[in-house]
């Protein structure tokens, strides 16, 4: 197939026109099962709470399938499918490697995730996003799963061979630039989550027409989160590459030490999946020794990548502004960064927000003995609001605001609600987050339809707390819900209806001249004269050793030693 190149005038990058047109077909999949997915999560979360309790019980179900389904897995992957084609093709400035096959991933995601959801709207599939047995769905909702877990591991494919023919080519001097290496250990977790998904999907389909007479419940499950969280983890290497990437693009940010950065995208390979073994803490078919050493010695290796990151990231933009000249006081480099700009705002409070309630939450939630007390209470979708929400999603939006003018050539519509756009969705994820993590502290159940258990046979109260967080969380996910449809908005009018680009746009509000070139090469800062950074990450372990002391207390005070 011949190849086309343009070159982009704000980045000076060379861009495959496969691939341009690869990434807009997956990006705007991407939003438009997000949209979905959040009008159903807005409908889960006004029927949990008790003032208003909009849906019935078979509805709310129905809607808290499709909601973990379109957004958990559809918009997320069709995205992170489009990222590993920027930071592959483009990045690297080469061609798209088999375009064809490009093609036929995108169409199987498509039919898929249309088929899955086609499967849980006829009402017979209403077995939530973990579908365990012996619940079982419709013959299409796993078909199109297992269709979509094919195209996703094709595109996959597609961007290992990328960068096989940037290399043969030279398209590139030196290693590859580190956000490809984030989005290549996002691709390496994605072939042993798609594979575990095949493990388990496959069976639970000829199950369900009849080829298999059993599932056994725990063996599913313990298959299905080696698929289930490890996808999260895909997001976080994805999401911890875009923060790189936008920090590179608006200040011209190189990372502290490459070599540090990268042993950190090392450890998400290693370790990262064996978080998921905190969903399996309360099976008692699991022995205590891999129970333990799953959610403590293994798992604290990939808490550490995470927290190199939490440390690199601010710092590595820390000293791009300090060699700007912003070097008074502790946090002047900060003060002066471009808050106005969509794109920087959405990485900083996904940042923010990723390490503190989802960061925080999930060490927390991955010790066995406090694990107890939470475990399938509205802590744990608090958690993953706080992961795969507060972080990924925001930072999915904050890169779609640089992708609209680089891969779209088009200026972003309506600048001043996309100004806001970030800090009206962050708002609205952080709340739902900590009063989801509070109601469940409270022990309210995860996945109860009404926690006034009105009619039931036997009587139960829950404090009077738990309803006042129930109604926070409420309000919050109308402010997520606005923040959403505002993003939705501005992506809709920008890439269908927006004036097109004639000529180079600045990326980045007047701080100073993007210096985009820093994201497509090899190189550290230089630097580690970072006290601002230190600050808070100072400000964040102080935060997170308090919290982990309050847990044990609680827990001491719910389960005494006499």
């Amino acid at each position: 197939m011949n190849t086309t190149f343009r070159t982009c005038p704000s980045t000076g990058l060379k861009i495959d026109l496969h691939a341009q047109a690869l990434i807009k077909a997956n990006a705007v999949a991407a939003v438009i099962f997000l949209a979905i997915g959040g009008t159903f999560g807005l409908s889960v979360a006004l029927t949990r709470w008790p003032a208003v309790h909009l849906l019935p019980a078979d509805w709310f179900y129905l809607a808290l399938t499709a909601h973990g389904l379109d957004v958990l897995l559809l918009w997320i992957i069709f995205f992170e499918i489009a990222v590993l084609y920027f930071s592959s093709a483009i990045l690297l400035n080469s061609r798209l490697a088999a375009p064809r096959w490009a093609w036929a991933a995108f169409w199987l995601m498509l039919v898929g995730g249309l088929a899955t959801n086609v499967a849980v709207l006829q009402g017979q599939s209403t077995v939530m996003f973990t579908s365990y047995p012996p619940l079982m769905a419709a013959q299409h909702f796993y078909l199109g799963l297992i269709l979509f877990a094919v195209g996703a591991l094709i595109g996959c494919g597609v961007f290992f061979g990328t960068l096989v023919i940037a290399r043969d080519e030279k398209t590139y001097t030196g290693s590859i630039p580190l956000v490809t290496f984030g989005a290549l250990t996002a691709a390496i977790i994605a072939v042993f989550t798609l594979a575990s998904g095949a493990i388990i999907l496959i069976p639970t389909w000829l199950w369900s027409i009849g080829l298999v007479s059993h599932i056994d419940p725990l063996m599913y499950k313990l298959v299905w989160w080696a698929m289930g969280h490890s996808s999260q983890q895909i997001n976080v290497s994805v999401h911890v590459a875009i923060w790189y990437a936008i920090i590179a693009m608006l200040f011209g940010a190189k990372p502290l030490s490459e070599k540090v950065s990268r042993g950190a995208f090392l450890l998400y390979i290693l370790f990262l999946q064996l978080a998921s073994a905190h969903h399996l803490l309360v099976e008692p078919g699991l022995s205590s020794e891999w129970k333990v050493f799953n959610t403590s010695y293994a798992m604290y290796l990939a808490v550490l990548g995470s927290m190199i990151h939490g440390l690199t990231v601010p710092g590595s933009m820390e000293a791009a502004q300090r060699a700007r000249g912003f070097n008074k006081g502790i946090f002047q480099w900060l003060r002066k960064a471009p808050w106005g700009n969509p794109a920087f705002a959405g990485m900083f409070l996904s940042l923010v927000m990723f390490g503190f309630l989802g960061g925080i939450s999930g060490v927390v939630m991955g010790t066995e003995q406090i694990n107890i007390i939470i475990h399938n209470t509205l802590y744990v979708p608090g958690h993953f609001h706080g992961t795969v929400v507060a972080g990924t999603t925001l930072a999915f939006m904050a890169m779609t605001y640089l992708l609209i003018p680089i891969v779209f050539q088009r200026e972003v519509a309506f600048p001043r609600l996309a100004r806001w756009q970030p800090y009206v969705f962050g708002l609205g994820v952080a709340g739902i987050s900590l009063f989801m993590m509070g109601a469940g502290t409270l022990g309210v159940a995860r996945r109860h339809w009404d926690i006034t258990f009105a009619g039931a046979p036997f009587d139960f109260n829950y404090p009077p707390t738990a309803f006042l967080m129930m109604a926070l969380n409420g309000m919050s996910a109308i402010a997520a819900a606005t923040g959403g449809l505002m993003f939705i908005v501005i992506v809709v009018k920008s890439v269908f209806f927006g004036k097109p680009l004639l000529g180079k746009v600045t990326l980045t509000a007047p701080s100073g001249p993007p210096v985009s070139g820093a994201v497509a090469s090899y190189g550290s800062a230089g630097t580690m004269r970072i006290p601002g950074t230190i600050v808070l990450v100072g400000i964040f372990l102080t935060a997170f050793v308090l919290y982990y002391f309050v847990n044990w207390k609680y827990l001491s005070e719910i389960w005494p030693m006499r």
